[in-house]
């Protein structure tokens, strides 16, 4: 595949702590197109110190809606879509290049490394995602706090990976858990076919005690020491908070003096 013929597309927000790395990635790419969401601290200045960024500024509503924001941004067939804490290995650019031209799919997955704190873990919860596709055949949805694109095509599959390395700091991962626990749990009360993981989810109770078991023996955090301990603790507060929003709606509903006809 020709490189010129891809754009990465990047969400930005206060994301200082990782752009650059990010960015350092991608000089390969003619164009890469940032929707900033009005940071005040360093991220744009660093994305501007890039002569292939283009950056533009949006107001968040929210990822889906960036994101389309975004591809109306873009004139190139494809399109690498990234979070601000994506590297991309030398391996996967190497795998583009040598796709074939044109590709038989219309998009194509990636699995991920987790990092902490730079260092790769045996494993973890983050899902695969489609992140190069083609861009007249895309559209992005909500998916409770995050966003999921929709690609009307066959997806493929890449063998190389992306790294995950978000180096922001812990108070602004738990801020964030406030407010994804609140949308997760708005998803779940909503929802009528769901995955295997929400439906653990659903119960209130299997999640928070299956999280840290899974990690530390099934994902073989264990073995990664004090990163693989700091990650299976954010996954299982994740889980904790998650749950404590669903268990408190439950109570709050019991305790509402109007249900069952009462006055």
């Amino acid at each position: 595949m020709d490189l010129t013929t891809i754009t990465p597309l990047i969400l930005t927000y206060n994301e200082e702590a990782n752009i650059d790395r990010t960015l350092s990635r991608l000089t390969w790419a003619e164009r890469v197109v940032i929707v900033d969401s009005y940071s005040d601290d360093a991220t744009v200045g660093i994305a501007e110190s890039y002569d292939n960024v283009h950056l533009v500024q949006r107001e968040f509503d929210h990822f889906a809606d960036q994101c389309n924001f975004g591809l109306g941004q873009i004139g190139t067939e494809w399109v690498l879509s990234l979070d601000a804490d994506y590297v991309c290995s030398p391996e996967l650019i190497d795998e583009l290049r040598a796709l074939p031209s044109p590709p038989s799919f219309d998009g194509f997955s990636v699995d991920f490394i987790y990092c902490v704190h730079g260092q790769p873990l045996q494993g973890s919860l983050y899902p695969p995602r489609t992140v190069l596709y083609r861009r007249e055949t895309a559209t992005y949805h909500r998916d409770g706090h995050g966003h999921q694109v929709q690609v009307d095509g066959p997806v493929g599959e890449l063998d190389a990976s992306i790294y995950h390395d978000d180096r922001k700091s812990l108070n602004r991962w738990l801020d964030n858990q406030r407010r994804y626990a609140r949308l997760e749990a708005e998803k779940l009360t909503q929802a009528d076919d769901v995955g295997l993981t929400d439906r653990l989810r659903q119960t209130d109770v299997l999640a928070p005690l299956f999280t840290p078991l899974y990690c530390l023996f099934i994902q073989g955090l264990i073995l990664d020491g004090w990163a693989g301990w700091h990650y299976t603790l954010q996954r299982t507060y994740a889980e904790l908070l998650l749950a404590l929003v669903r268990v408190d709606a439950r109570l709050r509903d019991d305790s509402d003096p109007t249900q069952d006809g009462a006055v």
